[in-house]
């Protein structure tokens, strides 16, 4: 198939790209490089510097002719998010609306979304399912749910065949591709640096938890897993509907877990710093994977030993990241 992927200097698009060239579609990355890196678009794919605002630009891009497009291309920082949300809703919903344009315009009529957990908001239940109502609490769970909602109406108006993939808590590197932010604000590559000794501590947000050992808990997915989903998924969607899937292991892990797991990984001592809990925070996010595994015939199968593991050898091979 030959395929556009937006968003594939990043990380997760990054993989995904290199997956799909690895099973042999023609794959071509689109990205603007404002947060992505020229060194992660992997090897046997086309690359594109556009951005996804620049309309004309995209148009040009998609014309080329097109199976399907995968729309990683995005902004994620939720507390950027809540101080400029103009900038999410422009970048995130504008931008999508745009590649849905030139989508419609040159004939391509099927997309894989990548969404996110963060149209559930805070759901107190023990596992998330598709059905959970979406209320979001930040500005980029918003504009995430926002393009969900237009890839529904376009299925029902234009026939277009959409999945939209709601993730988890991502982790892992896959070979000479990882994780490389700026600022990192996720969990297991804060604590692969204290590991590292390239930052002092991780802070521990939050001891008083109804949980098992007192501290949050959250699905983990590997990066591979979620490769492998985005891969069935070009190949599964329907023309005319849009179809919604969860991507989680339905096992939580607790921030002490996560430590004491890469402690034993890297066989470092991690200095923690216990922190008073974060706003808005709730004790315990996990996924129900079940429509994945009917639908797209899914189940992930890396561990958390895995993504540390995966991410720790990444990390140790690419200590200043691209």
């Amino acid at each position: 198939m030959r395929l556009l992927v937006t968003g594939g200097a990043g990380y997760i698009g990054s993989i995904v790209a290199q997956h799909l060239v690895a099973r042999g579609d023609e794959v071509t990355v689109l990205d603007s490089l404002y947060k992505g890196h020229r060194a992660a678009v992997p090897e046997g794919a086309e690359f594109a510097e556009v951005d996804l605002l620049d309309a004309d630009a995209v148009h040009a891009v998609v014309a080329r002719g097109f199976d399907a497009v995968l729309h990683f291309a995005a902004l994620s920082l939720v507390g950027e998010s809540q101080k400029v949300p103009e900038r999410y809703w422009r970048g995130n919903v504008v931008g999508a609306l745009n590649l849905l344009d030139a989508m419609r315009a040159h004939g391509v009529k099927r997309i894989v979304f990548s969404s996110t957990a963060a149209t559930y908001g805070e759901p107190d239940v023990e596992l998330i399912t598709e059905d959970t109502p979406n209320v979001p609490v930040n500005t980029y769970g918003n504009s995430k749910l926002a393009v969900d909602r237009m890839l529904t109406d376009e299925a029902r108006a234009h026939g277009i065949a959409a999945v939209s993939l709601r993730y988890f808590n991502v982790a892992g590197a896959s070979g000479t591709l990882g994780e490389d932010h700026e600022p990192e604000t996720h969990l297991i590559p804060l604590v692969l640096q204290a590991a590292a000794g390239t930052r002092e501590s991780v802070a521990l947000f939050g001891t008083d938890y109804p949980t098992p050992d007192g501290t949050a808990v959250r699905d983990y997915i590997h990066v591979d897993d979620l490769a492998v989903a985005h891969a069935l998924a070009v190949d599964k969607a329907v023309e005319g509907e849009h179809a919604i899937y969860n991507l989680g292991s339905e096992r939580g892990y607790s921030v002490r877990e996560v430590i004491e797991t890469a402690r034993a990984v890297t066989g470092r001592e991690i200095a923690v710093v216990e922190e008073d809990r974060r706003a808005g925070d709730p004790p315990r996010l996990v996924a129900s994977n079940a429509r994945a595994r009917v639908g797209l015939g899914w189940t992930p199968e890396k561990t958390l030993e895995d993504m540390i593991r995966d991410a720790w050898a990444w990390h140790s091979a690419h200590p200043g990241g691209y």
